[in-house]
């Protein structure tokens, strides 16, 4: 169930996703993977299964034909993995970019700053997301929290996003967990409604009378 925060939302059902829902993968490539990179020498990261769920979710979201849609990071940091003409830029197995696939460059945290995202979700007659991918504290809580202000039915799938750990600037080393859980608190009810993939997987067939959308600021 999804929680509705004090009675603050008027309840709204959640309808089915239907051909104006796009499935947003957020930098879902192997440089995420260079955890000493992101969290330093004792980089780790949370959610180990995120991109077997993640995948499962791709899966039954192309078998009905629905929209999917790729950001990519091409970092201007010079020590970035996430840069295109890297083997460590390039799409983790099972998430590589087929033709008809919205798939944008970005060079920032947000995925619609500085690309065409918009436009060719609109194009498309898009106007509800559910995002997923990497990190949830990063790129994914920037292109979910922009969502939610240009107005897309914006979904979040937690269990389908994971982060790592980061260095406070005191130096303390916050777990990713703690990072995770908290980056999904504040975007959820605000920006978003935040699913399990269980509940993402049954609206891909029916509405779900039994859960209450709680975006924010409309």
């Amino acid at each position: 169930m999804v929680p509705v925060f004090g009675g603050c939302y008027s309840p709204i059902m959640i309808r089915k996703f239907d051909m104006g829902t796009a499935l947003l993968l957020i930098d879902v490539q192997i440089g995420v993977d260079d955890l000493s990179h992101w969290g330093g020498v004792m980089g780790r990261r949370n959610n180990p299964d995120a991109e077997k769920k993640m995948l499962e979710l791709l899966t039954k979201w192309r078998t009905l034909g629905f929209p999917v849609a790729f950001t990519q990071h091409d970092s201007v940091e010079s020590n970035s993995p996430l840069k295109l003409n890297l083997p460590t830029g390039r799409q983790k197995p099972g998430f590589e970019i087929q033709t008809g696939d919205i798939a944008v460059t970005k060079n920032v945290n947000n995925g619609f700053i500085g690309t065409s995202l918009q436009d060719d979700l609109n194009g498309c007659g898009v106007n509800r997301l559910v995002v997923v991918g990497f990190f949830t504290n990063m790129c994914v809580e920037a292109t979910v929290r922009m969502a939610g202000n240009l107005g897309y039915d914006t979904y979040l799938v937690p269990e389908c996003c994971a982060t790592t750990n980061r260095l406070g600037p005191d130096g303390f080393d916050y777990d990713p967990e703690v990072i995770h859980t908290i980056t999904v608190a504040n975007l959820h009810g605000e920006f978003c409604t935040s699913l399990s993939p269980y509940v993402a997987e049954g609206l891909l067939s029916g509405d779900n009378i039994d859960l209450n959308r709680v975006q924010g600021n409309e």
